[in-house]
């Protein structure tokens, strides 16, 4: 049985001024993916330029965050919001949503691939292979922090983490989707998208094995406790929200590939 390290939140402290790790993964997330959007804008055929990414990801910035919190007010915790709606805009309270930030991503990329001529499609194609190293750093921050830990079990590499309300080992459910949503699905879109394929095609394999790989990891993710279980004592929010992303990510590589449109 381990115990989790218990690492300061705060990063650096410079009077008043505290950046969080949490923040700091953001940024890493952020950084990372317009360094390899600018190594697949020299691809040919990339709907937008190397100079291009920076805007670019200035809107996406935007959409993750402005989406994310929103989208976590709305799924998870709309009562907190009723009753005091001020909680919304403070984000530094924690609070954010993945499939809320998705949402504000693809509105981003609608509004920006309609202002560039890019097109919603091949601009969505172009983003996905870049998303999970944001996903993952983001784990790593929710690991940091020691929130959103899993069930009790007792695998030889259960977890205590002290801010759970028990001393019962549990699942560092943070680290299996780092190495879902952030490893292994960063790598399968990589090399998915090294090759030439049909338009919608890459978009819809992001959203299928996010999808799944979020669905099967809330299994051993506990759930929020202001929702506790929604059905059958074992469906969650996250695999209610994960639902439409299987369906709609079959859906996509289904027509893609039927249409066969490069």
């Amino acid at each position: 049985m381990l115990t989790h390290p218990q690492f300061d939140p705060i990063a650096v402290s410079l009077g008043p001024l505290k950046i969080h790790w949490y923040g700091l993964m953001y940024l890493v997330g952020f950084l990372a993916g317009w360094w390899l959007g600018r190594l697949r804008a020299r691809r040919p055929g990339s709907p937008i330029t190397e100079a291009q990414m920076g805007d670019l990801l200035f809107y996406l910035a935007l959409g993750v965050i402005l989406g994310g919190r929103f989208g976590y007010v709305l799924f998870y915790n709309f009562g907190a919001f009723l009753q005091d709606p001020l909680w919304l805009f403070r984000i530094w309270e924690g609070g954010m949503s993945f499939h809320g930030g998705l949402l504000g991503v693809i509105l981003a990329m609608v509004w920006y691939g309609h202002k560039t001529g890019a097109g919603f499609w091949r601009l969505a194609d172009f983003v996905a292979p870049l998303v999970p190293v944001g996903l993952g750093a983001g784990r790593i921050g929710n690991f940091i922090n020691g929130e959103l830990w899993g069930k009790p079990t007792d695998v030889p590499w259960a977890m205590v983490f002290p801010q759970a309300p028990d001393a019962l080992a549990r699942h560092p459910s943070q680290l299996y989707q780092f190495a879902l949503e952030g490893v292994a699905l960063f790598l399968i879109l990589w090399w998915f998208s090294a090759r030439p394929r049909p338009r919608m095609a890459v978009s819809g394999l992001f959203l299928l094995c996010y999808g799944v790989f979020r669905f099967l990891v809330e299994f051993v993710r506990q759930p929020d406790p202001q929702l506790g279980y929604l059905a059958f004592d074992w469906l969650t929010m996250g695999q209610v929200l994960s639902t439409p992303m299987i369906a709609a990510g079959a859906l996509l590589m289904f027509i893609a590939y039927r249409r066969n449109v490069a």
